[in-house]
């Protein structure tokens, strides 16, 4: 279908449970609430629509994540023990 949204597929998978992705999809990610801000990490929030990633399981809820501008990019890591 036409209106069916394609995966998005830059994610870049790194050691220790981390990725990175393109900084707009970070800024997209921020800006359509999916993740929000929480302490000195994010969180993503269950009750708004996360963008479809051909790797699932990214952005569990609960968790909490740090996140770091490296270039274009955004390395994403769970931030607790």
């Amino acid at each position: 279908m036409a209106d069916e949204q394609e995966p998005f597929a830059d994610v870049v998978l790194l050691g220790e449970g981390g990725f990175s992705l393109p900084e707009l999809k970070w800024r997209e990610l921020l800006f359509i609430g999916a993740l929000r801000a929480e302490g000195a990490g994010f969180v993503r929030d269950p009750a708004r629509p996360l963008p479809p990633f051909r790797l699932s399981g990214l952005f569990p809820a609960g968790v909490l994540f740090g996140a770091q501008r490296e270039g274009q990019r955004v390395v994403v890591r769970p931030a607790g023990p």
